[in-house]
């Protein structure tokens, strides 16, 4: 059955007494948009592509590049393939040229990455985890200097780490790398941050009543929970060591301990001494080659971080 049409005098004749005029018309709900289908966007849609843009044509150069000689890189233009393709050949140039130096300065980044971005995300999180799930005296001016740490940037404390390594005859050493690589105020925090959340106190008393100790608790209760923060904490620690460029050039002089990152910028520089050979294919050769183990880490540990993201953003 259909409604009956109400008309205005109606609607008057109903109004309340005391009131005048035709009664207002009840202003129609707006749409409610579906949870379903998320609202577009076209400004954040042109954003978007303009930080994918500039992200990837430096790669897409890179990558171009690579593929060209000496004086392919001269004449041709830069986002376009040059007649000669010679990728192989500067890959092989690349690893073979100075009596294969750059083979050397892989295995120094590998063995920084290794133990510097290792061990600072190891400490991390033991620190990270104690902070989060332990009181103790002093626990908030150990906050306090994190936080300051944190805003601290590392090429300020560059000259005053060298003079103390200096004292201590480490410079020209690998430890003058690593062992300043081994604090990350950062992972710290993110560890802290991240702990408090995704360790439920419930489930570490849980443990000790069942007779787990303090360590035990940690490395089979808390570890696997932590795995997502820990995976994040890696990738930041290592992409910092691995493209660390200051610390090793202040701390290093011998050629055979330089990462690739000082390697390669020696490689640039030799065009402007006298007598230096140009190899800007190789510079640009050895670049993409040192981008790739990066670019292999983010895809195979991506499951891991992913699955944090989301951690404690429901309450069951």
């Amino acid at each position: 059955m259909t409604s009956p049409v109400v008309t205005a005098s109606e609607r008057s004749a109903n109004a309340p007494s005391g009131t005048t005029g035709p009664v207002p018309r009840l202003r129609a709900s707006r749409r409610r948009h579906s949870p379903g289908k998320p609202r577009r966007s076209v400004l954040l849609t042109v954003l978007t592509s303009l930080v994918l843009l500039y992200s990837l044509v430096p790669l897409i150069w890179l990558a171009i590049s690579a593929t060209k000689t000496q004086e392919g890189l001269s004449r041709s233009f830069g986002l376009w393939f040059d007649g000669d393709f010679a990728l192989w050949d500067n890959v092989a140039q690349t690893f073979t040229y100075d009596d294969g130096v750059f083979t050397r300065w892989l295995l120094n980044t590998l063995l920084y990455v290794g133990l510097g971005a290792g061990g600072a995300t190891f400490l991390a999180v033991l620190g990270g985890y104690a902070l989060a799930k332990f009181d103790f005296p002093g626990r908030r001016a150990v906050f306090a200097v994190v936080i300051g740490a944190v805003a601290v940037p590392g090429t300020a404390l560059a000259v005053p780490t060298f003079l103390m390594f200096s004292e201590m005859g480490l410079t020209n050493t690998p430890w003058a790398v690593i062992i300043p690589s081994l604090i990350s105020p950062f992972g710290l925090y993110l560890m802290w941050v991240f702990a408090t959340d995704a360790v439920p106190a419930e489930l570490m008393e849980a443990a000790r009543i069942d007779g787990a100790g303090e360590v035990r608790t940690f490395f089979q209760v808390a570890l696997p929970l932590l795995a997502p923060g820990i995976v994040t904490v890696l990738l930041f620690t290592m992409v910092a060591t691995w493209n660390n460029f200051f610390l090793p050039l202040v701390m290093l002089k011998d050629p055979d301990w330089y990462p690739l990152t000082l390697g390669l910028n020696s490689w640039n520089a030799q065009a402007a001494t006298a007598g230096g050979e140009a190899v800007f294919n190789l510079v640009v050769t050895g670049s993409l080659i040192t981008i790739l183990p990066l670019i292999a880490a983010f895809l195979l540990l991506q499951k891991y971080w992913q699955s944090g993201l989301a951690a404690g953003s429901v309450k069951e």
